[in-house]
């Protein structure tokens, strides 16, 4: 049998069905409302996965930046679907939105002046110019009208607010966020070498996560916004509802236990349909001449562009569509917790994992990313509680002391170990995944 027989339909089949045990096993033996809990994560952490598929697998940019646009989707569900703050607005609204026009027509003024000025020292000078005039312009309009707003009852408030529009609005916003910052990243980093690519990308996504946490009037910072709006309704109102009820009690479910399935079956349907239509839609791009050519890009650089094709124009223009994916991604994931914490993400949870289920399903390969999504999101979560049973059997035949003590203790890095292994005997006898390319 050959390796791309091996990774046909039935290989895949047979992995996804071998997942799909371990997630009704934990239906079984603990709850479904975890199960139900880490198969919407799971979606969620194979649609970042997708994105990364797509800058990596279909052209070779090693983006380490993803943590980054993960942020920016979050963020667009408190700009888009949270309430406006009350006097927020009206206290400096006005101002932030002129400073930040200003912010922008001085980079456009810097970019027309570097192309129209002649070489030499009239351009360096007219750039420098413009953009200092513009900085201490741009400063003097926006600072205040920013100090007014986060002066705005801070302790409940302090910010601008959103546009209480319906959440599930804030999915697509959040995907033409990140492309437009992911656009803006491109235009200057595309160009630099792979390795320099990645410390570029991991700069500018630490950038992100900084100006979110530190300015309160775009989403309170580190002192998070909750309650957001969902797309489902909550436990509670369903409990209220004797329709609900009369309906969980005639097939013998206690309505408490009965409303938390219900409502994570709902946020299933919602993320499945989004995966398998992004799934559709990469799939379709993958096949196609723009997919063949994005491939013949990456497998040679050198050759693809000696036959005319503009090589950084491409790679930019995946960039942007695998953002924009990882931005719906951190949207939706979002709008599971119900509120944005800058304070949460980390480069461990939303980039190395997020490679990690890239590498382990199948670089190039859609499906492969959405089973390597699930697989290893699941282990994150079961390995520490599967870990920590363990050691806890093997040790209970030990005295106590500082070694019983230090070996359950070391149960809660159980996770990281397990990343480690499972990524090293990958790379060792699959290193094209376990749904290789075809």
């Amino acid at each position: 049998m050959t390796a791309q027989a091996a990774a046909g339909p039935g290989r895949g089949l047979l992995l996804a069905a071998l997942v799909a045990v371990l997630f009704f096993a934990t239906g079984m033996l603990q709850s479904w409302t975890l199960a139900l809990l880490i198969v919407n994560m799971a979606l969620v952490s194979s649609i970042m996965a997708l994105g990364v598929n797509i800058q990596w697998g279909y052209a070779g940019l090693f983006s380490v930046g993803t943590m980054g646009f993960v942020a920016l989707g979050g963020l667009s569900v408190v700009l888009v679907s949270s309430s406006p703050a009350p006097g927020g607005w009206a206290a400096g609204g006005p101002g932030i939105l002129l400073g930040l026009m200003m912010g922008a027509a001085t980079i456009a003024a810097a970019v027309m002046a570097a192309a129209k000025l002649p070489k030499g020292r009239i351009r360096t000078l007219g750039v420098a110019v413009i953009l200092i005039v513009g900085f201490f312009l741009f400063r003097a309009v926006f600072d205040p009208a920013v100090q007014a707003v986060e002066a705005n009852n801070p302790a409940a408030h302090g910010n601008l607010g959103g546009l209480g529009l319906p959440v599930l609005m804030a999915w697509p916003v959040g995907g033409l966020l990140a492309a437009a910052v992911a656009w803006a990243i491109g235009k200057t980093a595309l160009g630099l070498r792979s390795d320099y690519l990645a410390i570029a990308t991991l700069g500018i996504a630490e950038i992100i996560l900084a100006v979110l946490k530190n300015e309160d009037w775009l989403g309170r910072g580190v002192k998070n916004v909750i309650s957001l709006p969902r797309p489902v309704p909550y436990e509670v109102d369903l409990q209220r509802t004797q329709g609900f009820v009369d309906w969980a009690t005639s097939w013998g479910f206690d309505p408490v236990t009965a409303s938390s399935i219900v409502v994570r079956l709902m946020y299933t349907g919602l993320f499945a349909g989004v995966l398998l239509a992004l799934i559709w839609l990469s799939q379709a791009a993958l096949h196609s001449p723009w997919g063949r050519m994005m491939r013949a890009i990456r497998d040679n650089e050198v050759s693809a562009e000696a036959m005319g094709k503009d090589v950084t124009r491409r790679h930019l223009q995946v960039f942007i569509l695998g953002s924009a994916v990882i931005g719906i991604a951190g949207a939706m994931m979002t709008t599971l917790d119900g509120q944005l914490t800058p304070g949460s993400y980390s480069p461990l949870r939303f980039t190395f994992l997020v490679w990690v289920m890239v590498i382990v399903g199948g670089s190039g390969n859609n499906w492969g990313s959405v089973l390597g999504g699930f697989l290893i999101w699941w282990l994150w979560v079961m390995v520490e509680p599967i870990g920590n049973g363990l050691m806890t059997v093997l040790t209970s035949g030990m005295s106590d002391g500082w070694l019983k003590a230090h070996l359950i203790n070391s149960a809660a890095h159980m996770r990281l170990l397990t990343m480690g292994v499972i990524l090293l005997l990958v790379l060792r006898f699959a290193p094209k995944g376990l749904l290789p390319e075809r």
